[in-house]
């Protein structure tokens, strides 16, 4: 709740005020969970045999979040915190000025902290600096097998986005509705459609921040956008997808919410929730067919870029762009892929922080043949390498990937799911293809070596 305050209330001002208080509960955290005491009473609870596999699964999940916390110091914790505080917050002003350069004394100092953390764990968990970083964004997930799929994948897109937009260019061009927008009324469309969905405005909230995320606890998730006054849908997209985020959490085993067996089953699940909702369901002809009259009063609109047919024009139009969450499905990959690639270099110092604008530039251009004009659009766009999040972003398209495969089966369990959409009903989509998973935690995952 801190983070969201800092990225979404708090004054600028609060920010020393707020980094104490993240390290000193983050301290807290640490000696607790790391107390002297903590395997012997582990032990006593492995030895209890009336534990049901819920139950032994938990004590797993503790025992891996043990291990990774008594490779670290309390010292370590609390540097890290005070770096990632005070290079998040400097971001914050170099993203709208444009200033990289303005930013590489904090990101140097967080990455040299960031690395130490990851090794720190790697020496525990036997593994490589990169594979102990990805881990803790996705168990179990290894670099090596990463890299197979994405290799594969860039050898594949250029061509593909090259059919694709020679198809596309036998349609008509899609419409892009005329604002301004004013924000109040991007706030009604945007939470008409929350609701819609099913988010719990009793559990949560919609917000502001300069880069779009999902926050809080359960029984109270934060949700933030940005907006456009020119284009409505860009905030809307960043809404939806944040939706998925928020319903995920919500749907988790409210039993075990407290508990390690209880939580997200690593960032992948987490984007494949977001990301069903975004781009599976809500940029479908039958999302559009319920929507376009709603988005087209809403906003006052009339004329022919209103109709349904021109708005699934927009919304499914393919375009080589800068930004990350504006991207469409086609070509999002290649910004994972581009992000992917820089951090392993980054992180086995075959590039220095100060070239990564450059490799950035490169990478777009052999990726999606568009270059950057400034950083603001490139490298520092996202907010997770300055927070701390190095190993975060693969997630982001093994979500895509997930969500695409459970929308399919879920249209072949339910072949109704299209005809409910299309009439504002979305239970039978999101019970098939996102309750079941939030409903396992981190249980399916956790369990497969239990008997």
């Amino acid at each position: 709740m801190l983070h969201w305050d800092m990225s979404a209330m708090m004054p600028s001002g609060g920010y020393e005020a707020r980094t104490e208080q993240l390290t000193a509960l983050n301290a807290i955290a640490h000696n607790q969970l790391t107390a002297k005491d903590m395997p012997d009473l582990l032990d006593a609870a492995d030895a209890d045999t009336s534990l049901n596999s819920w139950q032994m699964t938990n004590l797993k999940e503790i025992r891996q979040t043990l291990l990774k916390a008594t490779a670290l110091s309390e010292s370590l914790v609390e540097a890290l915190t005070r770096a990632s505080a005070a290079c998040e917050e400097k971001w914050r002003a170099a993203r709208p000025d444009n200033d990289y350069a303005s930013i590489l004394p904090e990101l140097n100092t967080l990455l040299d902290l960031v690395r130490e953390t990851g090794q720190a764990k790697a020496d525990v968990l036997g593994l490589d600096l990169h594979d102990a970083m990805l881990d803790d964004f996705e168990p179990g997930g290894r670099v090596a097998e990463i890299d197979i799929l994405f290799d594969d994948l860039s050898a594949f897109l250029p061509e593909f986005i090259g059919q694709v937009l020679e198809h596309q260019a036998s349609k008509p061009v899609p419409i892009m509705p005329k604002g301004p927008f004013p924000i109040e009324k991007q706030q009604t469309l945007g939470k008409h459609f929350m609701k819609t969905l099913g988010f719990d405005f009793d559990h949560g909230r919609l917000d502001v921040s300069l880069h779009p995320f999902c926050g809080g606890v359960p029984d109270d998730v934060r949700i933030t956008t940005r907006y456009d006054e020119e284009d409505f849908t860009s905030a809307l997209m960043g809404i939806l997808h944040e939706t998925g985020h928020a319903l995920y959490e919500r749907g988790l085993p409210k039993e075990w919410r407290t508990q390690p067996v209880g939580q997200s089953l690593g960032m992948s699940t987490h984007e494949s929730q977001s990301l069903l909702i975004e781009m599976q369901v809500c940029r479908s002809a039958a999302f559009l067919e319920y929507a376009s009259p709603i988005m087209k009063e809403t906003m006052g609109g009339s004329g022919p870029m209103w109709e349904t047919d021109n708005l699934l024009r927009l919304y499914s139009n393919v375009k080589p762009d800068f930004i990350r969450v504006d991207a469409d499905e086609v070509t999002y990959p290649a910004h994972v892929i581009l992000r992917h690639r820089i951090e392993k270099s980054v992180i086995s110092g075959n590039l220095l922080l100060q070239d990564l604008p450059g490799a950035w530039n490169d990478g777009m251009e052999e990726l999606l043949g568009i270059t950057p004009p400034d950083d603001r659009l490139g490298c520092l766009q996202d907010v997770h390498w300055y927070d701390g999040a190095w190993g975060y972003f693969p997630t982001y398209t093994l979500g895509a990937m997930t969500a695409a495969q459970l929308y399919h089966a879920a249209k072949q369990q339910d072949s109704s799911i299209e005809a409910e959409i299309s009439k504002g009903n979305f239970c039978a989509a999101i019970n098939l293809a996102s309750k079941k998973c939030s409903q396992q935690g981190s249980f399916c995952y956790a369990a497969r070596d239990i008997d």
